[in-house]
Formats: structure tokens, C-alpha cells, sequence
């Protein structure tokens, strides 16, 4: 399945003549060419208006000590990031909210991908610089994550997928609302981001990510103070976006990459909570 998938990621050519248009946000190459991969699951949890979010998908108990905030990719909802969301939920007994951070424009349109025109590729890059910019969403996942621990939650942790993994890694250093992290197949890795982190760490990668900035990454971590709570693996075997909305959970090798990683993600934070 990785070498199928591998088959549609094309090389980003370069873009052209203005500033807007040659300004590239995103380099990983899957992440801006992968098409996301239909699903008919249906999501166990309810939408609601919380915080300054109009729309929050809402899953687990109605009430928990804790809780832990799911940033999506850029195809905002789908069924195989609701699922995962509903899987954590369920096993760590614990509210899990997923914030619409595209809100009121909504996520890349999905006809779009993989992209076959130049107009595609610079309508890829101008959404990762305004809707999906990664510094607009920081603020607001900060300012959510305060909201659920004014309104009672101990504590709270965060994970995210490619895009929102370069969200959540960029929201967990000093004065950070949140007690744990992860980030799977995280778009635009960065050793900076790892340098700030004040919290533990679940990173998980694919191939398609870069090796030695994850090795780095883990190797930083490995020196901070809660090196014992953080995990990490590397799924060679996966592709970017296998365990949201990318995943075949038809393949087999996809769906027992897809428990494996979820299952990580459940005991680290059972451990990091």
C-alpha cells in the first residue's frame, strides 16, 4: 500500500513570479499530494458550540477529570480522524474534543487533491498561509485549552495529525495549558519546536517524514526531564496521513498500523495523565 500511495505524491514544481505565489508554507511533499481515502464509519460523538469554537466534536463520557483535544489535518472532519478520537476516548475513559480550527472557510477542498495543475499546488500553499496558517491556530488552541481547565478539567492533553501535529508541538512549550503531547505524521517537523517542549512527548512518524529530524527530535526529548513519560516510534512501513483521514482501514496492513499507533497513543496518556 506505502509504494501505491507513494505512486500519486508528485514533486511540488516551483511557483511563480509574485511573493504570494512563490512563498512555499508546507515542504512535505505527501502531505500537500496524498488525496484523503473515503470511509463509512460513523462517528459515535455529537457537535457542540464550546468556547469560541461554533464547532467541536465531542466524544467519550459526558464528564471526565481530565481532558485531551484531537487537532485534525487539513481535511478537517473525517470519518477515520472521528474514529481514532472515539477509540481514545473509549479506552482512556477520558472527553475528547476536536475543535473546528478551519472555522467559518472550512477545510482544503478535497476535488483539489492530488493537485494537477500549478493553480492547485499555489491553492495548497495559500491555504497552509491563511486558513490553516499554523500561528493562527496556536493561539486558538491555547485559548481552548485554558477554557476546558477554567471550566474544571485537571488536566488537559493535545495530540494532532500533520498539520495539526506542527500545531500541537508548537503550543507545548513554556507556559503551555497542556500536561501531555503527540503529534502522528507530523507535517513541518522541527528540532526548534522539540528545544521548547516543557511537557512529554508521543511523536510518531512514517516514511514519509523526515528520519533524521525525527531522530533528532527523540533525542532531545530523551534529555528532558520527562524523557520517562514521552514514547515514540517510527512506522517505516506507513505512509503520511495513515492513521487519519488518508487511511485505508480496508487495507490490512494500514488497519494494524492504525490500532498499534492509537494503542500507543492511549497508554501514553494514561501515563503522561
Amino acid at each position: 500500500m506505502l509504494s501505491r500511495l507513494r505512486s500519486v505524491v508528485a514533486h511540488l514544481s516551483p511557483i511563480s513570479s509574485t511573493a504570494r505565489m512563490s512563498t512555499v508554507h508546507n515542504t512535505n511533499k505527501a502531505c500537500c499530494t496524498i488525496p484523503p481515502v473515503q470511509s463509512d464509519y460513523q462517528p459515535k460523538g455529537t457537535f457542540k458550540s464550546i468556547g469560541d469554537f461554533k464547532k467541536v466534536y465531542v466524544t467519550g463520557p459526558e464528564k471526565s477529570d481530565n481532558a485531551i483535544v484531537c487537532v485534525y489535518d487539513i481535511f478537517g472532519y473525517f470519518p477515520q480522524t472521528q474514529q481514532g478520537a472515539d477509540i481514545v476516548a473509549a479506552s482512556t475513559c477520558t472527553t475528547v474534543y476536536m475543535p473546528d480550527f478551519f472555522e467559518p472557510e472550512g477545510p482544503f477542498d478535497i476535488n483539489r487533491y492530488p493537485p494537477k495543475t500549478e493553480e492547485d499546488k499555489k491553492a495548497i500553499q495559500d491555504f497552509f498561509g491563511g486558513t490553516a496558517n499554523p500561528s493562527a491556530a496556536i493561539s486558538k488552541l491555547t485559548k481552548f485549552g485554558e477554557h476546558l481547565k477554567s471550566n474544571g478539567a485537571q488536566k488537559v492533553a493535545v495530540y494532532g495529525f500533520c498539520w495539526g501535529g506542527k500545531v500541537v508541538i508548537s503550543s507545548s512549550g513554556e507556559n503551555t495549558p497542556f500536561s501531555a503531547a503527540a503529534i502522528i505524521h507530523p507535517a513541518m517537523l522541527s528540532v526548534e519546536d522539540a528545544k521548547k517542549l516543557t511537557i512529554p512527548l508521543g511523536i510518531y512518524v512514517s516514511a514519509d517524514e523526515p528520519e533524521a529530524e525525527y531522530e533528532s527530535i527523540v533525542d532531545i526529548i530523551s534529555k528532558k526531564p520527562f524523557a520517562s513519560v514521552s514514547d515514540h516510534k517510527n512506522y517505516k512501513n506507513m505512509f503520511h496521513g495513515w492513521a487519519a483521514a488518508r487511511g485505508d482501514l480496508k487495507n490490512e496492513e494500514n488497519r494494524k498500523e492504525y490500532d498499534d499507533v492509537y494503542k500507543r497513543l492511549v497508554t501514553f496518556f494514561q501515563k503522561a495523565l
